[in-house]
């Protein structure tokens, strides 16, 4: 295993229990704070007889999710070939993409197949807490590949130097510190509010804005906060992989070879398709924050950020990756003949 995969490994694990440590401490101080014992997630539909499509199909794309991004690190951490920063991002990409999954999709097949739509307040909250983390996550991993794809096309020459594992791993461990602090203050603001009878909450997980929407006090400060770190988390990284590709693109044309300014900016194509499928589908969710009834337009939207996009990641990055499909192909290979 490679620095970047000690580095990759060592941060998430430990960041991860140290969140669950957090979020934990954090709900022993709950019964003081809220009468609510539980939440209500309608889903997609009160029809019974679509319950065991909705079931099938979104256990579908959870198993291909999971089994798609499991290959893509077990792929990386075994091919020496892959042990560089940008497959290092990759990795951690597939790792986020398997537990921002996680954080709804089983809890909504569970109520499917036991006909419960109900979610505890604790549970609520939790799921909320990891969502956030994961999104986040997802974004700022996103907007330092496109940075990596920045000094590999315009500072060639000085990549290895500039990309070292030491600056891998702080990227990667800024990245989480951020979106756990953002996690957190969201998650105690909330625990601040309190709520009326009415705990429908019309989504198939625990969104921040729908949880607000159910409180009985003022949440001015709440949709202020949830409206200004969105915001910041949503835009500066969009400028970034905005600036880095606008760098990139006039790099590639001072390029006079038609043929290496094809294989250049190929390069960057699958970093480009996933970030046009995430901030599209995420921008469709954000631009129904302030409807008093969330469409179902909306929902759908979600379900293309928080199912789609998780699920397409692994098929864009090995169907548009030379050395992804070799380093697929080996792995295989080495699976068939260790039987």
């Amino acid at each position: 295993m490679s620095k970047f995969q000690m580095y990759g490994t060592f941060l998430s694990v430990n960041i991860v229990l140290a969140s669950l440590q957090t979020i934990s401490m954090n709900y022993m101080e709950i019964g003081n704070q809220t009468a609510m014992s539980k939440f209500i997630l309608l889903g997609f539909s009160e029809d019974m007889d679509l319950q065991p499509l909705l079931f099938g199909l979104f256990l579908s794309m959870y198993l291909v999710t999971v089994f798609g991004n499991l290959l893509i690190i077990l792929a990386v951490t075994s091919d020496s070939h892959l042990h560089t920063p940008m497959y290092f991002f990759l990795s951690n990409l597939s790792f986020t993409d398997i537990c921002f999954t996680s954080t709804t999709l089983p809890k909504m097949l569970v109520n499917i197949q036991m006909q419960n739509k109900a979610i505890t307040y604790e549970g609520c909250l939790t799921q909320m807490y990891f969502f956030m983390i994961f999104a986040g996550l997802d974004d700022l991993l996103l907007t330092v590949m496109a940075y990596d794809r920045f000094v590999a096309i315009c500072h060639p020459l000085h990549y290895t130097v500039i990309m070292s594992p030491r600056l891998c791993g702080l990227l990667l461990l800024l990245s989480w510190l951020i979106c756990l602090t953002y996690s957190l203050v969201q998650s105690l603001m909330v625990l601040r509010v309190s709520f009326c009878q009415e705990t429908e909450i019309p989504h198939f997980f625990c969104e921040h804005a729908q949880i607000l929407k159910l409180a009985c006090s003022d949440t001015l400060v709440n949709d202020i906060v949830l409206y200004f770190v969105t915001g910041l988390l949503g835009v500066i990284p969009l400028i970034g992989i905005l600036f880095s590709y606008s760098r990139i693109i006039s790099s590639i044309m001072g390029i006079s070879s038609a043929g290496r300014k094809y294989k250049v900016f190929s390069t960057c194509g699958s970093h480009l398709s996933v970030v046009s499928l995430f901030y599209g589908a995420g921008l469709g969710v954000y631009l129904t924050f302030g409807t008093a009834h969330p469409s179902r337009k909306g929902t759908i939207a979600s379900v293309m950020y928080t199912v789609i996009a998780p699920m397409l990641n692994p098929f864009i990055y090995s169907l548009r990756n030379r050395d992804m499909k070799g380093a697929l192909r080996r792995l295989f290979t080495r699976g068939i003949y260790s039987q």
